[in-house]
């Protein structure tokens, strides 16, 4: 019990601590999205295809830009586009049984470009809340299988039971293959239009506090969950391992549908979600 508090307190700290004693975080990466245009292909990777989670989107990088100071990743409607994975006869599976791709949307990478250990990530970003959106600011570990390599899930927004959340969450790895343990913290939407109605027309910050002691996700500075990585130690599969002590990659997607979009609203087509910045802060001296 008396860790749990000392990295409750951790937490808590990173807002109540005076600006003088903020100073000691230093910037080491950031993306600024100034220019409008295509995005930086040396940053980010585009994932293409049927990817996971029996999403309907079909991720191609065409669906992200860079406009009036913002990186837009914007789901479409699509009418008449062919799967390439489509497979008429012999075995098929979720990504090869449709004849056509009925929309489209990006998720962007850092998986060749940058990784870290530790530090405060930051994102300012609008998100879209029409029914079947399912935005996402996650991270992933290299060289162990999914979730072993752990995953970081700083924001995700979907309907639960047909009720938009947003979540904060982690897993890591167990026993059984592509089986996590997952500490997540969902929260109803309505606690935020609440607070204001106008709530989704609007940017927020995201942000990530991570320590050799604890993940800490907020939102606007408030603390959504705080993940102690005495916790989050691999099964069998991960070799008993932390992957939160090893360096992980960013992503950001907006996926249609799928296990958790929920019901997809074709008028609100195109959907767009909005990244002001994505800024990665590490204490000097560590």
């Amino acid at each position: 019990m008396r860790k749990m508090r000392f990295i409750l307190m951790a937490c808590l700290s990173a807002i109540t601590l005076p600006l003088l004693a903020q100073t000691e975080w230093k910037l080491i990466w950031s993306e600024e999205f100034d220019t409008d245009g295509a995005y930086n292909p040396e940053v980010w990777e585009p994932e293409r295809g049927f990817v996971r989670n029996h999403e309907d989107q079909w991720y191609q990088g065409e669906n992200a830009y860079q406009q009036d100071g913002h990186l837009v990743i914007e789901a479409r409607k699509e009418e008449g586009k062919p799967n390439p994975m489509y497979r008429p006869e012999g075995r098929r599976d979720w990504r090869s049984e449709r004849e056509q791709i009925g929309y489209t949307s990006a998720s962007l990478t850092t998986r060749r470009s940058f990784d870290f250990l530790y530090g405060r990530l930051e994102v300012r970003a609008k998100i879209p809340t029409a029914s079947g959106s399912w935005p996402a600011i996650w991270l992933l570990g290299k060289g162990m299988p999914w979730p072993s390599c752990g995953e970081i899930d700083v924001m995700e927004y979907y309907r639960i039971n047909g009720v938009p959340h947003i979540l904060a969450n982690a897993a890591w790895g167990n026993d059984r293959p592509n089986s996590a343990v997952w500490n997540s913290k969902k929260i109803p939407f309505s606690h935020f239009t609440d607070q204001d109605a106008d709530w989704a027309s609007k940017f927020h910050l995201w942000r990530m506090d991570w320590t050799p002691d604890a993940i800490c996700i907020y939102l606007d500075d408030e603390l959504l969950n705080d993940i102690p990585l005495t916790q989050t130690i691999n099964g069998s599969i991960g070799q008993h391992i932390n992957p939160f002590t090893r360096p992980q990659y960013l992503l950001l997607n907006l996926a249609i549908g799928g296990d958790n979009g929920g019901r997809i609203d074709d008028t609100a087509f195109p959907m767009k979600y909005e990244i002001d910045y994505v800024r990665v802060y590490q204490k000097e001296g560590k």
